[in-house]
């Protein structure tokens, strides 16, 4: 088996869009809002897509798994840098 990448834009292929640039440049007051509000988006997605896959709607699953993962992956790109252990 393949170790996984260690490098960021591996990791949260959304670091590569240039407008994640735009939003690291808020002040951080403003980054800090919409992270919140990203991971509030993300853990209800995750709560759809649990949903409707106990339902057995497998493309609705899909859909709202696919909008968890990207609201976290933008949450952690505009927010503070994670701290190394």
């Amino acid at each position: 088996m393949n170790a996984r990448s260690n490098r960021a834009e591996v990791r949260n292929p959304v670091l590569l869009l240039p407008a994640v640039q735009a939003l690291r440049r808020l002040d951080p007051e403003a980054r800090v809002a919409l992270q919140r509000l990203l991971l509030e988006i993300r853990d209800e997605a995750r709560l759809k897509a649990g949903k409707s896959w106990r339902t057995r709607k497998p493309p609705v699953a899909a859909y709202w798994a696919a909008c968890a993962v990207y609201a976290g992956h933008i949450a952690r790109s505009i927010g503070p840098a994670p701290r190394r252990r």
